[in-house]
């Protein structure tokens, strides 16, 4: 049925402290774990930046950006997950590899953005169910409530015919690279106030 997907139901760990871990992914309606040939092209391009840093997955899914980025020495990851069976098996998948510096939370992301955070993030991965809208909305929630620290990285990834997102000015973009149907694309978030 889906056949660009281990037949397994697994999610594999390109580099970092799980270098080659397999983790188990509930096949789910949507479920579209971003493909190894993407996340190793993504991780690149992070590699420099991800020791340290807050994550905020907000559509976590398989779990296999925040996975990976938590593997290569991000500080803390919060991902944000719909449906009860994937957020459950993302908390599992984090205590197999004992993992306490994650928090999975069960809900709607739109829903999810309208509180600001106690703490912003340094990098954010906007990779959402295709064809719903649900990248423009996400962005428009994480910048009303200040969800980004100063200088944050955004991965944005879409279906290649999504119309082209409405950015302030301030988002300064990086890279953008096309793989089949998946177009992808990384951000850099200026202050406003330091534009020039």
């Amino acid at each position: 049925m889906a056949r660009n997907r281990p037949a397994s139901g697994q999610v594999r760990i390109i580099a970092g402290q799980w270098r080659s871990r397999r983790l188990p992914i509930h096949d789910l309606e949507g479920l579209r774990p971003t493909t190894d040939r993407v996340r190793e092209t993504l991780f690149n391009w992070l590699a420099s930046d991800l020791p340290g840093a807050r994550v905020l997955d907000c559509f976590g899914g398989s779990g296999a950006l925040c996975f990976e980025a938590l593997s290569r020495y991000a500080k803390y990851a919060k991902v944000f997950e719909l449906q009860a069976s994937a957020a459950k098996q993302l908390k599992q998948n984090l205590a197999t590899l004992k993992c306490d510096c994650a928090d999975v939370v069960q809900g709607d992301t739109l829903a999810q953005l309208k509180t600001p955070p106690t703490e912003g993030f340094d990098i954010i991965f906007i990779d959402p169910p295709f064809r719903k809208g649900l990248a423009q909305a996400c962005i428009d929630g994480l910048i009303a409530q200040c969800w980004l620290n100063d200088d944050a990285l955004v991965y944005v990834e879409t279906e290649s015919e999504h119309p082209p997102l409405k950015l302030p000015s301030n988002w300064i973009p990086l890279k953008e690279k096309k793989a089949g149907q998946v177009t992808f694309r990384l951000f850099q978030v200026e202050k406003p106030e330091e534009n020039q």
